[in-house]
């Protein structure tokens, strides 16, 4: 990664962790993540986590991100959370159109459009996951979907704007299933969505984009994928979870 992109690490608790145990799990990580400092941490704790990782973290350089968010600021919406929410309780970052709120929870392209437009109009850094199932990878669909989906994300947003944006990419044949993309693979995905931000915006634009990669990271996989140039660092899930392990794949992001 010689890009002069500084490296981000993120980890997406999903739906685990208590707030006790959420607690625990950020003190951990904050005890003995002050040697890497040469990586942007986030976490990502489920809702009810939030509040208690915001005062783990307090006067850390780790970063408080939020898994989702409703694009309203507020209204009769039972059960959703919203992006002034989110901000109060001192999220700085939002997962936004991750594949399992896509296939699960029906979200569209043109949702995660407003949501999009709302963080960035607040002030939150929004994490847009974007990814292709393994149908459409072996249809040879990965770039039209992946395109579709970014293009549909990113909708008249100025270049200003855009450039604060983190993408990540998420094969969703490989989140969770143990498989992964190759570094290659990986790569090759990267380099042509940041060929696609150069369109909607500008080469300058597009360089500066971090574009995690997510899907099955772990560490022995990370330091190959994290080596090619157009991986800007990982979205992680399950390993998050396992303070050794997830430090594992920040350490290969700066090794």
């Amino acid at each position: 990664m010689q890009t002069g992109r500084r490296p981000i690490i993120a980890g997406n608790w999903k739906m685990y962790t208590t707030p006790p145990e959420g607690r625990a799990l950020a003190q951990a990580i904050r005890a003995r993540a002050e040697p890497l400092a040469q990586v942007d941490l986030v976490l990502c704790p489920p809702f009810t986590s939030l509040a208690v990782v915001a005062e783990c973290l307090q006067g850390s350089p780790i970063g408080l991100g939020a898994q989702n968010m409703h694009w309203e600021l507020e209204g009769a919406l039972t059960g959703e959370v919203s992006a002034k929410m989110l901000l109060t309780v001192g999220c700085h970052y939002v997962i936004l159109g991750h594949s399992e709120r896509r296939t699960c929870f029906g979200e569209t392209d043109a949702m995660v459009h407003q949501k999009v437009l709302t963080a960035l109009a607040v002030g939150l850094t929004p994490i847009v996951c974007v990814g292709e199932t393994l149908v459409q990878r072996e249809a040879g669909q990965t770039e039209a979907v992946v395109y579709t989906q970014v293009r549909s994300a990113f909708a008249d947003i100025p270049s200003a704007d855009l450039g604060r944006v983190i993408l990540a990419y998420e094969p969703v044949w490989a989140i969770g299933t143990g498989r992964v993309a190759t570094p290659v693979q990986a790569n090759d995905v990267h380099r042509r969505i940041r060929a696609l931000l150069a369109e909607l915006a500008d080469d300058t634009t597009a360089a500066r984009v971090r574009i995690q990669y997510g899907g099955s990271v772990k560490p022995e996989n990370a330091a190959a994928l994290l080596a090619e140039p157009d991986i800007d660092g990982a979205l992680v899930g399950g390993a998050s979870l396992k303070v050794e392990t997830f430090l594992e794949i920040v350490r290969a992001a700066v090794s």
